[in-house]
């Protein structure tokens, strides 16, 4: 394995630290501050469409997407280190078009989507004139068992009826979310893997609607994550993604590669809670002397910095199988990722909050904020026990 950065990347990582330290950076309040100010807090704020339009100066758009020649053309291995970057910010990877849910849901436009999906859906996507939803987790079941979801998709003639309620569907309350993809069971007595299907449904389609939007840990998302019940929600049968029965394979398609991506940009929120806290420890005195002087806080550091540089090392190795010998081949490692990088993420922001003392659990730094996101996504996209689970299956399947 191989994984010096390719000339590539090298080039890219150039240009990219400079935007972020000279654009991203310095926008962060102004974001927050624009967000407040307007009457819907959902709505883009000015200086990120002003962000996005550096970044396409810049050549730094769509990173993230590999498929049919659609983005930068990068592996895994070569965008990895380029998502650890933007991932120190909260709003990095939205200026460079490569944010969840729609980088999930480009990829599987471009997957399984008809050259008239493409034209309608994907292009605008991977343009930014849109916004996308995902639609799969519902509130009254274990949605971490993808089998258990109860919203149907039935055929009706040359239509689709949809029904159901879903929950966290990120991005639905942005007033620029133009398609939600809604996954649902269009054959219940099929077997077990061959239920479900994904629909491409119309933000604006009537029977669509946004109950309430859920925050994390008393956070809000600029994106929303809402509550929607879908009533007899009627889209055309062409609006199928992929063939009916499709929809769990699509599923272990999209979120496989979406947990890389919260890997790798994990490991850059880590670095910036290390930073913080190698410089508040520095400058903060108590008990006679620097808060560096405490054999505490050096053990975190020392900890946090072993810890981030083996979650790295693990994030490359799964990148390289995925480029080298597919998604399948690296599913323990994409499991053990997601689980390790969440927890060591957290875990070095709360050291960080920890060194901060009041000043770390306010809104005047950014590790408040951290604390919940690097929580919450040890449960999104499938809490840590199902990724164990099956870490856990494959390792015994040697031995049997």
């Amino acid at each position: 394995m191989d994984f010096s950065y390719s000339a590539r990347t090298e080039e890219l990582l150039i240009s990219l630290e400079s935007f972020m330290d000279q654009h991203v950076y310095p926008a962060e309040k102004v974001y927050d501050a624009q967000i407040a100010a307007n009457d819907n807090p959902h709505e883009q704020p000015q200086i990120m469409r002003d962000l996005q339009a550096k970044a396409r100066e810049l050549g730094l758009w769509n990173l993230f997407m590999t498929h049919d020649g659609l983005g930068a053309g990068l592996t895994n291995l070569e965008y990895a280190p380029l998502a650890e970057v933007v991932g120190r910010s909260i709003i990095g990877n939205e200026t460079i078009n490569c944010s969840a849910p729609d980088t999930g849901n480009m990829e599987i436009l471009a997957m399984f989507g008809t050259e008239a999906q493409k034209e309608q859906w994907l292009k605008p996507l991977l343009d930014c004139s849109i916004r996308s939803a995902f639609a799969m987790t519902e509130p009254d079941v274990a949605s971490s068992d993808a089998t258990n979801i109860t919203s149907t998709i039935l055929r009706d003639g040359d239509d689709y009826v949809l029904n159901g309620r879903k929950w966290y569907t990120s991005g639905v309350l942005d007033p620029d979310c133009k398609l939600i993809i809604f996954m649902g069971k269009s054959d219940p007595e099929g077997p077990t893997y061959r239920q479900q299907s994904m629909i491409l449904v119309p933000a604006d389609a009537p029977g669509v609607e946004v109950l309430r939007d859920l925050p994390m840990f008393g956070f809000k998302d600029r994106l929303g994550h809402g509550e929607v019940q879908f009533t007899d929600v009627r889209v055309p049968a062409t609006n199928m993604l992929g063939a009916e029965g499709d929809g769990f394979a699509i599923a272990q398609g999209r979120l496989g590669p979406g947990r890389m991506h919260y890997a790798m940009r994990a490991i850059g929120m880590a670095e910036r809670a290390l930073e913080m806290m190698c410089r508040r420890s520095i400058d903060r005195v108590a008990f006679g002397g620097p808060l560096a002087s405490q054999g505490v806080v050096r053990e975190w550091i020392a900890r946090s910095r072993i810890e981030i540089d083996q979650i790295r090392l693990l994030v490359l190795k799964s990148s390289w199988l995925m480029d080298t010998k597919g998604n399948a081949s690296a599913r323990s490692e994409v499991a053990a990722i997601k689980v390790s990088a969440m927890e060591v993420a957290h875990n070095v922001v709360n050291r960080a909050v920890q060194t901060f003392g009041a000043a770390g659990v306010s809104d005047d730094t950014i590790l408040a904020r951290l604390h919940a996101i690097t929580r919450a996504l040890q449960i999104a996209d499938g809490p840590n026990e199902v990724h164990l689970r099956t870490i856990a299956r494959l390792e015994l399947k040697k031995y049997k």
